[in-house]
């Protein structure tokens, strides 16, 4: 019992300190990607990956943001894995996508990646991608040494004092925070059902 409620404590606890500034800014960032017609790319791994998934119902049905998360696609996934490693299935389906400046990129992620870690180089390759096209790049992630934190226009940095609950509280605050900003009056042009 005494883990459940110090798992909630911290929670809690972290809760207080997100960045709210922070998510002002990105807000404010998509309503102009909105307003230019722009398109949001999400991505994200493992867990991330099931976030990113949930987050583009979300941009589309409520605030008609045209979102798209690659790992959608399992075929596509799958075959740029087999055929031209696990590296590039990001980049490439950007590429694909003729990814502009109008367009952004929202990385979800617990580490952000790592060169020198060799950790979701697909991520980084993505960064670079959009770098390179002078696209935007947003992030929400668990740690500021990543390469996402430091490579983002936006980064939201969430403050999981336990490095424990890093992962858990990551995946948990990816929700939390998107939720926020989706329902955001001036982001938000339709009801949620309930």
């Amino acid at each position: 019992m005494d883990f459940i409620v110090n798992y909630f404590k911290k929670f809690s606890d972290d809760c207080l300190n997100i960045p709210c500034d922070s998510i002002k800014l990105l807000i404010n960032s998509l309503i102009k990607l909105r307003k230019n017609n722009g398109r949001l790319f999400i991505l994200g791994i493992g867990g991330s990956a099931g976030n990113a998934s949930h987050a583009v119902n979300d941009f589309r049905k409520l605030c008609n943001i045209e979102a798209y998360a690659p790992t959608d696609n399992v075929s596509e996934l799958t075959a740029r894995t087999n055929d031209e490693g696990f590296e590039t299935i990001f980049s490439e389906y950007l590429r694909v996508s003729r990814l502009s400046s109008n367009d952004a990129i929202l990385i979800f992620s617990v580490g952000g990646g790592s060169i020198e870690k060799n950790v979701s180089l697909n991520l980084i390759s993505a960064i670079e991608t959009a770098k390179s096209n002078n696209t935007q790049v947003f992030s929400l992630v668990g740690k500021a040494d990543g390469y996402a934190a430091k490579n983002s226009d936006i980064s939201i940095v969430i403050p999981v004092k336990d490095t424990t609950l890093v992962t858990p509280m990551s995946e948990a605050f990816q929700a939390v925070i998107w939720h926020c900003i989706v329902s955001h009056p001036s982001l938000a042009v339709n009801a949620t059902k309930w």
